[in-house]
C-alpha cells in the first residue's frame, strides 16, 4: 500500500478500449461501449487498484463507456459507490462525432492543434470549444482538490480531460497539453496533493 492515510491522492484513469478507439474515431459524448479487450483492461486495472489502494471515493464521467468501466472496476473489488459527474466527460465534438481524426482535421483544419491558438476557440456545431472543455474539467478538478483532504479519490474519465489536467499541473497551455500527452486505455495517473500537486504515476497500464 502507498504511505499514510493522511496523504491526499487523486487517481485518474481513462476508460477501457472501444471500437471507436480502435478505428480512431472521435467519440465525444456518443454512447459507445467497451470491446472485449476493453473489458479485460478494466478488470485487470480493477484488481490492481483494489490490491494497491484504499479508495475512499469514486467519481466518473456519466458517459456509457466510463459507466461500463466503472462497473467492471467495482466487480474486481473497488468498493465505493460511484458518483457520476458530467464535468469529467470527453469533449463534445457535436456533428463531427463518429468521424475519424484524420477526416476531421483534413476537412476541417480549423480544429487542429497545429492551427494555433485560434483552434482553442473553434466550436463544432452542437459541440464545445477546447477552452470550454478546459473550463469544465478544471472546475471538476478544483472541486476534487477542495474536497479530498486526506482521501484517495478515483476518477474514471477520458483522454481529453486527462490532457487538460496533466497540462494544468505542468503549467502548459491547452494546445501544448494536447500535443505533448498521450493516454492508453485504462492507464493510471496518480497525483499526490500537498503544498503542491505532484504527479507520481503517469499513463501506467497493468
Amino acid at each position: 500500500m502507498p504511505d499514510g492515510r493522511d496523504t491526499t491522492r487523486l487517481l485518474l484513469i481513462r476508460h477501457g478500449e472501444t471500437d471507436w478507439n480502435r478505428e480512431g474515431r472521435m467519440q465525444g459524448w456518443a454512447p459507445t461501449s467497451l470491446t472485449d479487450r476493453g473489458r479485460q483492461q478494466a478488470r485487470s486495472l480493477g484488481t490492481h487498484l483494489a490490491d494497491r489502494y484504499d479508495i475512499d471515493r469514486l467519481v466518473a464521467s456519466d458517459l456509457e463507456r466510463t459507466r461500463e468501466t466503472t462497473a467492471l472496476l467495482r466487480d474486481q473489488g473497488v468498493e465505493p459507490a460511484p458518483t457520476f459527474d458530467p464535468a469529467w466527460r470527453e469533449r463534445n465534438f457535436g456533428v463531427y462525432q463518429g468521424l475519424t481524426k484524420a477526416e476531421i482535421f483534413e476537412e476541417y483544419p480549423q480544429f487542429a492543434a497545429t492551427t494555433g491558438v485560434s483552434a482553442t476557440r473553434e466550436t463544432p456545431e452542437n459541440g464545445e470549444s477546447l477552452l470550454e472543455v478546459r473550463e469544465r474539467v478544471l472546475a471538476g478538478w478544483n472541486e476534487l482538490l477542495e474536497g479530498a483532504d486526506g482521501e484517495t479519490v478515483l476518477v474514471v474519465t477520458h483522454g481529453g480531460p486527462l490532457y487538460v489536467v496533466l497540462g494544468h499541473v505542468r503549467g502548459q497551455d491547452i494546445l501544448t497539453a494536447i500535443t505533448d500527452h498521450s493516454q492508453h486505455n485504462c492507464a493510471l495517473n496518480e497525483f499526490r496533493v500537498g503544498e503542491t500537486v505532484e504527479l507520481v504515476r503517469h499513463n501506467e497500464t497493468v
